[in-house]
């Protein structure tokens, strides 16, 4: 069945993997990554055929990238030394961006992931040192074992989890970032922004049905308060459809969907329309604990 396509959440990272190839292939592309076509494979080309609305996840894949690239890029030029990803799947940014031969990139991920990444980027030559590990980071003991190894070779740390905290519960976002903000060389930590809105309208639009095998979960009462009792404060907030407006790349929709949104906005309040701006995007958090992160 097709909704069997998506049996875990690593599944996830084929069909994303895809939608970057797609972007490469765009004569204005955001970004080139020349290497999602080798890894989403067939795997990502079926699971993209069998979602609903892929207008709208290929324009989401495009901005959040670009996003998150800034982000790698800001921290960089602040003297990050190591960048820490967790539930890496197929990202590539090792091997397409332009890094510092010194800078250290630590990729973390289930065994049969970093075993498949290995296999099809065998030939293939990272811009910056690069160290792969097998790891599940549900196991405490492990991920504080990784934690410490990691904490032990940097002075300033970026921690990237794109697309991993909504499949968490709050409960185990909350030990991650605990965990995480434990760590005196932790200085910022990339994280997507979903709203309750999205989440909601998510949950309507058949997308929650053919990932069922990877639900999200990670649900608090106030995100922004959320992080803050953790430890981790918004240092910069890109919202995607403010992203989106400033690269002149709207989201490619249905003509009868665009006219709906357009209406409904059009009735909106003042207040209603900024917070519709800001449904989803991309955040740099910041560790309040400031201990050698200066």
């Amino acid at each position: 069945m097709a909704e069997g396509l998506i049996g875990n959440v690593s599944d996830t990272a084929y069909w994303v993997a895809h939608y970057r190839a797609v972007e490469t292939r765009r004569p204005d592309a955001l970004f080139r990554d020349p290497l999602a076509s080798v890894l989403a494979g067939e795997q990502g080309q079926k699971i993209a055929r069998t979602m609903p609305m892929p207008f709208m996840t290929e324009w989401v894949v495009a901005i959040r990238t670009h996003i998150i690239d800034e982000y790698v890029r800001m921290a960089i030029a602040e003297g990050i030394d190591v960048v820490m990803n967790l539930g890496a799947g197929l990202d590539t940014r090792p091997y397409r961006m332009e890094l510092p031969q010194s800078l250290l990139w630590v990729e973390v991920d289930y065994p049969k992931m970093i075993e498949f990444k290995e296999s099809r980027l065998a030939g293939e030559t990272p811009r910056c040192k690069l160290e792969r590990v097998s790891a599940d980071l549900a196991n405490l003991s492990e991920r504080q074992k990784l934690f410490a190894n990691v904490g032990a070779r940097t002075k300033k740390l970026l921690i990237l989890t794109e697309g991993v905290i909504p499949y968490l519960s709050v409960e185990e976002a909350g030990s991650l970032a605990d965990d995480l903000v434990r760590m005196p060389q932790a200085r910022y930590w990339i994280v997507e922004y979903l709203s309750p809105e999205v989440i909601k309208f998510r949950q309507g639009s058949g997308i929650s049905r053919k990932t069922m095998n990877a639900p999200f979960k990670f649900k608090p009462a106030d995100w922004f308060v959320f992080f803050r009792e953790h430890g981790w404060r918004v240092k910069e907030m890109r919202y995607l459809s403010e992203e989106g407006e400033r690269l002149k790349r709207p989201v490619r929709a249905p003509l009868l969907l665009k006219v709906i949104i357009k209406v409904r906005t059009l009735f909106a309040s003042k207040e209603r329309r900024e917070a519709l701006r800001k449904v989803a995007g991309y955040t740099m958090l910041e560790s309040t604990n400031t201990t050698g992160n200066g």
